[in-house]
């Protein structure tokens, strides 16, 4: 498989750098190293984990260069003032790109000294439209293997088979146990190995506590944890005045659906990891107020996917295998919201059509295209 020249955030960051620092978040793995080293060809890469470059950056000692590239600063205790005095104190503006996962995507939540020097963006996994597919067997290729660059233009199903299992192992062995104070990690390779059958159902924590004998505390801490460091996502129910909704139970899926086993599942965590990198693309390059949800109610009425825009919803989406009968929960939801765009998404149908109520059933490789 040919591998992609360019990603689709790199025009953005390269427009980006003109005006501040970049902060580059993602799943480990997914591309933000090679993507950073593709933007500027005098660029200078220092790396916190290399022993020399933690040297340099310590010193300030490095060689002038258009854009510097720091990875994996977010290590060093006072990165924060560090970056700040660097940008600061640079009469003719630096170009300064920061690349990481966890504590970067904290800075989001304000109250940090570096407000106003960066733009903050996420890097997803490989999607349907990034790698410009267009039919049913590009999709099929990309289900049965995975979104991450490397498992996926490698080709092999062992291949990514073992990837997936090592990277899981990582997630827990190396990036867990390098950030934070854990004491049981077995426990927690225990939860990462349970969590793949949950995907797309409701997520009980007290259920998964009897399992794994933890209390409600440590368990949502992990959750937390994994969450942080782009192993999983969950997405909250959607409620509203013209509903009567579950507002309880979250949602989970990973960022590697090569996890789940489930046919079905596995769809649906694919078509989720879709809207969630579609959903960060306009929150961070347009600045759009965009969320994803899920809608459940008491009556056992379920409709997958809820995109909403400042908190009202402009978009319904429905996951099946087949071109089956469209789901009460979707009729229900356009009963409600007629003005709302509705839509079935299948994978293994034939038909593409819109019922008498506004409702659209589509091929995923058709829906698929229409995002990032």
């Amino acid at each position: 498989m040919q591998k992609l020249k360019d990603r689709y955030l790199k025009k953005q960051i390269i427009a980006d750098l003109d005006q501040k620092m970049v902060f580059l978040a993602g799943p480990r793995q997914v591309g933000k190293t090679t993507l950073s080293k593709n933007l500027n060809s005098s660029s200078l890469y220092l790396n916190w984990d290399i022993d020399a470059d933690r040297t340099a950056i310590l010193s300030k000692e490095y060689r002038k260069a258009d854009l510097i590239i720091f990875d994996e600063i977010h290590k060093y205790s006072s990165w924060r003032n560090y970056l700040k005095g660097l940008y600061d104190g640079i009469a003719q503006r630096q170009k300064i790109l920061v690349t990481g996962s966890a504590k970067l995507d904290l800075l989001r939540k304000g109250g940090d000294s570096l407000q106003g020097r960066y733009f903050f963006m996420r890097l997803m996994p490989l999607s349907f439209s990034e790698l410009k597919m267009s039919n049913q067997n590009d999709l099929l290729n990309l289900y049965n293997l995975s979104g991450f660059p490397e498992p996926f233009f490698n080709g092999s199903k062992s291949y990514v088979n073992r990837w997936s299992k090592l990277y899981s192992e990582r997630i827990v062995r190396q990036e867990i146990s390098s950030t934070e104070l854990i004491q049981n990690l077995g426990d927690m390779e225990i939860l990462m190995n349970r969590l793949p059958d949950l995907v797309g159902s409701g997520l009980s924590i007290n259920s998964i506590c009897e399992d794994i004998q933890v209390t409600h505390k440590t368990l949502s801490n992990w959750l937390n944890i994994f969450e942080k460091l782009y192993s999983i996502f969950r997405i909250s129910p959607f409620g509203s005045p013209k509903v009567k909704a579950l507002k309880k139970q979250q949602k989970l899926y990973f960022f590697d659906w090569n996890n789940i086993l489930d046919e079905g599942a596995r769809f649906e965590n694919l078509v989720a990891v879709h809207l969630l990198k579609w959903i960060f693309y306009m929150q961070d390059v347009e600045g759009r107020k965009m969320d994803l949800r899920y809608y459940s109610d008491k009556q056992g009425r379920e409709v997958d996917f809820v995109v909403t825009e400042n908190n009202k919803p402009i978009q319904f989406i429905e996951v099946k295998l087949s071109d089956a009968e469209i789901s009460k929960g979707l009729q229900y939801l356009k009963g409600k919201f007629p003005e709302v765009p509705s839509i079935q998404v299948h994978l293994k149908g034939k038909k593409e059509y819109v019922n008498q109520h506004g409702i659209e059933v589509i091929k995923a490789c058709n829906f698929l295209k229409g995002l990032v």
